[in-house]
């Protein structure tokens, strides 16, 4: 009997598979992501281990797949073997049918790498734009250009991808409210069904943190001006915004990063990813050359706590229900809500708390001061 229901549960709690491919042809100027410089040789070896833990981990976990992501880096880099890496995954894993198959491509991605990747059976892509002018994709370090953003996306479309997602920057150096709106018409222009935007982070040992001061990036008040226009301008646009940094056309929702956000098992591969399996954690270590010689993970603790569930539901803009999470409603969380619906950062409608737009802004925030000194 309880392999009867352990068999059961299995086959109605599907897994998200993440992929990582950390190889870059050039780091951006922003970029904090673990990643190494890309050449034929350390692809070929790298791909031999990464098939080699898909395939231990396809014997020991019988659950199937509904979401592959495919990340990093650059995956368009990977060219015709993005054929033979999802066929290993395939061959591993039981992938479901109607499995969303993301892979994230460079907006200067040949045509022969998406026909690659329609063949492999992908089916949805996540393109890199960032912004659509060209002095700004410079300033960044990017080394693609508007035209090339057109392209890809155009490629794309017309091979029949019909679930493109791009991304967008936003607070960017020398920016304001009119380059902003030039750079949201120009992803509308692109007609994708998901956008990602992204305010600029200046992250620690990066090229932009080693001349910070001389960036001109806007201040606090001046990025959070940028944020509420591109939440109204791309609301009015039929994009949903569904999470703090996501919007899409309904049913267009990253199915894969929900899986993140509602506290939902996945698995991750490759140096640098994450797992979070049956209430545990762990990540293999960001090293690719130990990754290649003896791959290993390192145990990150447990997952799904009370704060957990907290601070990722509420980046969603369907919020979360206390009662859920917690089975009685702590009195210092009933508090500190009421304070702050005044303030008009939340929406309350108990139990079922959502942040407002302002509140998505200073969510870290808010979640820190919802989480301090709970008494439960």
């Amino acid at each position: 009997m309880f392999q009867v229901a352990a068999l059961v549960k299995s086959l109605t709690n599907p897994l998200g598979l993440y992929i990582h491919i950390p190889f870059c042809a050039k780091k951006c100027n922003y970029c904090d992501f673990y990643s190494a410089v890309y050449n034929k040789d350390t692809l070929s070896a790298y791909l031999d281990a990464l098939k080699g833990e898909i395939k231990k981990w396809g014997g020991t976990i019988h659950r199937p797949i509904d979401t592959v992501y495919i990340g990093g880096g650059t995956p368009s880099l990977l060219g015709e073997e993005i054929l033979s890496l999802v066929d290993c995954i395939n061959t591993n894993f039981t992938v479901l049918p109607d499995a969303e198959i993301t892979v994230e491509s460079n907006p200067s991605s040949s045509g022969e790498f998406l026909s690659f990747a329609k063949a492999a059976g992908v089916n949805r892509l996540s393109i890199g734009v960032q912004s659509g002018c060209d002095k700004t994709l410079k300033i960044l370090g990017r080394t693609h250009t508007a035209a090339d953003a057109v392209n890809t996306v155009q490629n794309a479309q017309e091979l029949g991808f019909n679930n493109i997602s791009v991304d967008l920057m936003i607070a960017l150096p020398h920016s304001n409210l009119q380059t902003l709106k030039g750079d949201i018409d120009f992803m509308l222009s692109l007609n994708p069904e998901h956008i990602s935007a992204y305010i600029l982070k200046v992250e620690q040992n990066t090229v932009f943190s080693k001349k910070y001061d001389t960036l001109g990036l806007p201040d606090d008040d001046a990025a959070a001006e940028q944020y509420l226009y591109m939440c109204e301008a791309l609301a009015k646009n039929g994009y949903n915004h569904y999470e703090v940094s996501n919007f899409s056309r309904e049913g267009y929702e990253s199915r894969h990063n929900m899986k993140y956000w509602e506290c939902r098992d996945y698995l991750g591969i490759g140096p640098a990813a994450h797992s979070c399996l049956d209430g545990k954690r762990f990540y293999y270590p960001r090293d690719l050359q130990g990754f290649v010689k003896e791959p290993k993970t390192i145990s990150d603790g447990a997952g799904g706590d009370h704060a957990e569930q907290l601070m990722l539901g509420l980046r969603l803009s369907k919020g979360v229900n206390l009662d859920e999470i917690y089975g009685e409603m702590p009195q210092n969380i009933k508090k500190k809500i009421t304070l702050l619906e005044k303030a008009g950062y939340i929406k309350v409608n108990l139990p079922h708390i959502s942040l407002t737009n302002s509140g998505m802004l200073i969510s870290n925030s808010i979640i820190t001061e919802l989480l301090e000194d709970e008494d439960i």
